[in-house]
């Protein structure tokens, strides 16, 4: 037995909570913004990916408030054109969850959870120094739909942990990244079970053999 849904007949709410919760796992952009008083914004959201590399886009897509108004997210990078987005690997992932959390307007999410920063490259959104991946984008095309906002942005500048890239190969050392995904509901994952399908159709296990084939 399969079962049919038609998206026409069911309203935006529905929609959603099935869509976030099939559409999984879901890496995390953690994006820092300033606004006119030079106040950090700091937010998490789970609709995000990677376009292409030439230009060198991502996405980010921001729901409007309850009552149609801009989140501070957006209203800063229509402000500013710039802002960074940042991988929550499981160090971060705790605190960038309390990121999310509604604070008085021209509050500092960074500043109650007692994250630092530095400065960013080229953007005026600073960079969280914590994080393992940063990167710095200025805005390459705003699209609006009834319910959201959507912003892509191409990648001017990557900050990344030491131990993280090889310049010479440029691989990434995967045995030393551990970003967190979100998953269904309120439900989060880890990206620790890392497997290779073989030519052959068999599936590998072996960390080593994953790194050794980057």
């Amino acid at each position: 037995m399969t079962m049919d849904i038609d998206f026409d007949k069911i309203g935006e709410y529905e929609r959603y909570k099935l869509m976030a919760s099939l559409i999984v796992p879901r890496p995390i952009a953690f994006v820092t913004t300033v606004d006119a008083d030079l106040v950090v914004n700091a937010a998490p959201f789970s609709m995000f990916c990677m376009l292409g590399e030439e230009p060198p886009l991502l996405l980010i897509s921001l729901n409007r408030t309850a009552g149609g108004g801009q989140k501070d997210t957006a209203q800063n990078i229509d402000l500013t054109n710039e802002f960074v987005v940042h991988m929550v690997d499981e160090a971060l992932a705790h605190t960038a969850d309390r990121c999310s959390e509604t604070m008085p307007h021209g509050t500092s999410e960074l500043d109650a959870v007692g994250l630092g920063t530095i400065a960013s490259r080229v953007v005026s959104a600073p960079t969280i120094q914590s994080a393992p991946v940063a990167f710095e984008c200025v805005l390459h095309e705003k699209i609006e739909t009834t319910s959201r906002e959507i912003f892509i942005g191409r990648i001017v500048s990557l900050h990344t942990r030491d131990d993280l890239i090889d310049t010479d190969l440029w691989r990434v050392n995967l045995s030393q990244y551990f970003p967190v995904a979100r998953f269904g509901a309120s439900f989060y994952t880890t990206t620790r079970d890392r497997f290779l399908i073989d030519h052959d159709g068999s599936r590998s296990a072996s960390a080593t053999t994953i790194i050794d084939r980057l």
